[in-house]
């Protein structure tokens, strides 16, 4: 067929008259214009003609009966939804007990329920609905979760485990929605689904108290709300256009409100947004009040709704969250005054720091640390052999200094001198009397510093020579007056010898960090006058920047656990290594973290393929091959639906090759699920292309054949590997009369 024959044939029952004399594609570019609408056709899967949007817009919005309302469709929906939740909540209390990271999200959930502040890297929500579910059945948030194999006895924990397990089921469900909108499908729609519901991965990371299945539930409701929201683009601003763009906005505060990787699909979603836009603007039959009023739609209900209910998230937590706990000493001084039960809550003490006063002085990077000093002096070989100053995390008294001046003449009545930016003073530490000092030998870790083991001068960050240095607010930085360093916390732990508290150093390099950074907190003088610190405790906006730039670093730095192995993004499309879940050894109940072999490396397959697939389809276009309607259907679906899940799964694993922090199997999930759409996409044409090589019947029957090995080899695989998901005990896998004998496919696999 001609491209002209083509136009013909796709606008026969169309009305052109609005486009104002502007060029007309052919069908086979016209068609592929936007790689983000999903496809749309009649009942009897053919593309109907289009008729002109109620918006004006000259992009064809096609007449049809939409294939998802169809009775198939509603049959296999609950064939899915049903083998899904079946699959998750299988031996979901098993085993009774602490599993992986349950031993952080677990605790975390119990600290909302008691209202004992913490730290965690991630935002609040995914926690707090974990303790919220935890708290809704039952369990009362006493169990410790101290470290994994701990046994939860009487506790009730399926609650929480079983909160996971419902939102992980959604996934393929959510999955196959978005195929069957975008490939009017149901054959890719069911492919898909099969992928994902019998994928042994998917089904452990589904069943424990983690934050992975909460952040894919919104990851895939954003994907689906998304692709609702473009196939009601022919009735702007009616009540379903609204809903399933605030559905988008509220998803999108839920998937970033989890983690911070929700900003990949937020960046999908307004990739989406512009292009949709940009396809506006340039619809001539729209006026430029109507392109403002979709631009301000658009910014209300994708930007705006989803800033307010992340900032809401905060706010809660910061409401329900209010007794002192583990996290205190991660925050300010000022941030730490507004919690219950910390010393320095509805405190008082002086504001301004003066000569004479008892302090202590904490380090303002993550997990600095308060100045700290003991009698034990550094060992042999370790520069000079005096007494160590470290960083401490904790309260000690050990962590107090008398503030001196150079020359030791303080006033002995009155009113003392108040401390100013510039002055040169003495810290003695209070216990063992001994000053605050530096020399030119090295630093014990950070070789490049010099050590800390008597005169500094006093610099207030930002301020100018005479400020005074104010509790808690002033950010101050100690020099050493004979070398010129700054006083410095590194970080690093020190070993044994140093009771491994944080390694403390002098700094010659001067540039302003946290680390350089220090403030007062505690202040005791009994001749100033007492404030209460009620005053200076920080508002709203202060301490929710505070929280994010804590949780942005603390994520950056996070490191490997003891005798954790490092996982790399190429390891992950070709299911290189697993996770240990629980058990190490043959008498122990063990679950080990790994995508079932045929799905994942099927999905390694596609993404082969496609690009192979898209490629013949653009050249035969280009060299204006005739395509049969079918063909090109086709083609639109490959182009559109698949670009877009391509882009998703780009988006949300390309990032991973340059981030500096530790990274994990799991982290590639997210990924995996666009990954598996676009499989199912891709499977389903290239199966019903057999007509290409075989006449029917014999094509229908090597598409249904293909159907079926399909089909089975997931199923058969899916039995092999699913005592990883259940559980395993007895003999290793590489060790006689084992259950997994012959299954250790790669030597990488450790179950």
């Amino acid at each position: 067929m001609a491209k002209e024959e083509c136009i013909t044939q796709w606008n026969k029952t169309g009305d052109t008259s609005t486009l104002r004399n502007r060029k007309i594609f052919p069908t086979s570019e016209k068609t592929l214009q936007s790689p983000f609408t999903p496809l749309s056709k009649d009942k009897n899967n053919q593309t109907a003609g289009h008729t002109q949007c109620s918006n004006g817009t000259s992009a064809p919005c096609l007449a049809r009966e939409n294939v998802s309302k169809d009775p198939p469709t509603r049959v296999l929906l609950m064939l899915v939804v049903g083998l899904s939740f079946s699959t998750r909540l299988y031996k979901i209390t098993e085993p009774p007990h602490v599993c992986w990271d349950e031993t952080h999200f677990g605790k975390m959930g119990s600290y909302y329920i008691n209202r004992t502040f913490f730290f965690d890297v991630h935002p609040p929500l995914g926690k707090m609905l974990i303790g919220l579910a935890g708290y809704m059945t039952g369990y009362d948030g006493t169990f410790p979760f101290i470290k994994p194999g701990d046994k939860y006895k009487h506790h009730n924990y399926w609650g929480m485990r079983g909160f996971c397990a419902v939102l992980g089921s959604c996934l393929p469900v959510f999955a196959y929605l978005i195929v069957l909108e975008l490939s009017q499908s149901h054959s890719a729609a069911l492919i898909t689904a099969i992928l994902l519901i019998f994928d042994t991965g998917f089904i452990t990371i589904s069943q424990y108290i983690l934050l992975d299945p909460i952040l894919m539930f919104f990851i895939m409701a954003a994907v689906l709300s998304m692709v609702k929201f473009s196939q009601q683009r022919c009735s702007p601003f009616a009540a379903h256009w609204w809903l399933w763009l605030v559905l988008t906005g509220v998803s999108l505060a839920g998937a970033l409100g989890v983690k911070f990787v929700g900003l990949f699909i937020i960046l999908l979603v307004g990739l989406n947004t512009v292009w949709d836009l940009w396809r506006l603007l340039g619809d001539l039959s729209l006026t430029l009040v109507e392109i403002a009023k979709h631009f301000l739609a658009r910014v209300v209900g994708l930007i705006l709704l989803p800033l307010f209910l992340y900032v809401t998230i905060f706010a809660i937590h910061f409401v329900v969250l209010n007794k002192s706990g583990p996290g205190d000493g991660f925050f300010s001084s000022a941030f730490q005054s507004r919690l219950i039960g910390n010393n320095l809550h509805n405190a008082s003490m002086p504001e301004y720091l003066a000569y004479g006063s008892t302090i202590t002085v904490k380090n303002l990077r993550i997990a600095g640390g308060y100045l700290h000093s003991h009698w034990h002096l550094y060992p042999e070989g370790v520069g000079a052999r005096q007494q160590q100053v470290t960083a401490y995390l904790h309260k000690d008294y050990n962590n107090l200094w008398l503030v001196h001046r150079q020359d030791a003449n303080e006033s002995q009545s009155g009113t003392p001198d108040l401390v100013r930016h510039g002055d040169i003073i003495r810290l003695e530490h209070k216990e063992t009397t001994r000053n605050l000092h530096g020399h030119l030998h090295e630093a014990p870790l950070t070789k490049k510093h010099f050590q800390v083991t008597g005169y500094g001068i006093v610099e207030v960050c930002g301020g100018r020579n005479g400020d005074l240095v104010k509790v808690l607010r002033s950010k101050v930085r100690f020099l050493h007056q004979a070398t010129g360093c700054v006083l410095y916390s590194s970080g690093k732990t020190l070993p044994k010898w140093g009771w491994e508290q944080v390694e403390v150093t002098c700094s010659p390099y001067l540039k302003e960090t946290p680390s350089s950074q220090w403030n007062i907190e505690d202040h005791i003088n009994p001749k100033l006058p007492n404030i209460s610190l009620s005053v200076l405790k920080p508002h709203f906006l202060e301490i929710l920047l505070e929280s994010h730039i804590v949780m942005i670093r603390g994520n950056s730095g996070l490191k490997p656990k003891d005798n954790e192995m490092k996982s790399k993004p190429w390891h992950w499309p070709i299911n290189y290594q697993g996770l240990r879940f629980s058990g190490v050894n043959d008498t122990e109940y063990r679950v080990y973290l790994l995508g079932n072999p045929v799905v994942w490396w099927m999905n390694l397959a596609s993404l082969g393929l496609y690009p192979i697939m898209v490629a013949v389809v653009s050249i035969a276009l280009q060299r204006g091959f005739s395509l049969s309607q079918k063909r090109i259907e086709h083609s639109v679906v490959l182009m559109r639906g698949g670009g877009l899940l391509l882009l998703g799964w780009l988006l949300h694993y390309a990032p991973f090759y340059t981030m500096g922090r530790v990274l994990y199997y799991h982290h590639y999930f997210p990924a995996m699920l666009f990954s598996s759409m676009l499989t199912g996409i891709t499977f389903d044409i290239l199966l019903k292309s057999t007509d290409l090589i075989l006449r029917p019947p014999y094509s229908d029957l090597l598409q249904q054949l293909g159907q079926m090995v399909l089909l089975f080899s997931v199923l058969y695989s899916f039995y092999l590997f699913h005592p990883l998901s259940y559980g395993m005990t007895g003999p290793l896998a590489h060790e006689p009369g084992s259950t997994m004998a012959g299954l250790k496919w790669m030597d990488s696999w450790e179950f």
